[in-house]
């Protein structure tokens, strides 16, 4: 199995790029979008001056527990950057939802509780609700966190969704939202 459709058996359409799309990456912006694929692991990343953004992370079912993962993300940990990733909520009606949570909680991502995110997907039209986790050395504040992730949704996500997809994606400021005054309490330990 080819390392695209590891990745779409595993994530929910309204999730995933098209093949077309990683590929335009990956091949016009490989200087910052990379794939790091091994028998048992799908990462794809996109690494600039100041961060780091996961856009997808698997890990084979038969391999899960032998600390993969762990190794993938200790490896852009050493790169010293904030990490920036989206995760679906947790869904009782999916285990895996919270498998994932659990992981990154694990890693010591935290949940950007100030910053919200909503897309509608160009494969289902329906809108898709993510959480924005973060990891970090230096303790960057979610502003920052919030300034990244803007910069990812139109360098990364809205990459040729003309071309690609027919269509576009959404503004930036229609998707993401930053709540100044919210209360910093982290929800994202309370759900797992």
């Amino acid at each position: 199995m080819n390392w695209y459709d590891k990745l779409s058996k595993y994530f929910p359409v309204e999730e995933m790029k098209s093949k077309e799309h990683i590929e335009a990456l990956l091949k016009d912006k490989g200087d910052i979008y990379h794939k790091d694929e091994g028998p048992h692991h799908v990462l794809l990343y996109a690494e600039l001056e100041d961060f780091i953004f996961v856009d997808y992370l698997f890990v084979s079912k038969d391999a899960r527990g032998k600390g993969i993962g762990r190794k993938l993300m200790e490896k852009l940990k050493e790169k010293g950057k904030p990490i920036i990733l989206e995760v679906e909520p947790a869904d009782d009606s999916d285990a895996d939802t919270e498998k994932r949570l659990r992981f990154y909680m694990r890693e010591d991502f935290k949940h950007a509780s100030s910053i919200g995110y909503e897309r509608r997907s160009l494969a289902t039209n329906e809108i898709n609700k993510m959480e924005i986790l973060y990891w970090s050395r230096e303790h960057e504040s979610e502003e920052e966190i919030f300034d990244a992730m803007k910069r990812t949704y139109k360098m990364i996500h809205t990459y040729k969704d003309k071309e690609l997809y027919g269509e576009s994606y959404q503004k930036v400021n229609e998707v993401l939202t930053f709540q100044k005054d919210q209360d910093q309490t982290d929800i994202f330990a309370e759900k797992i």
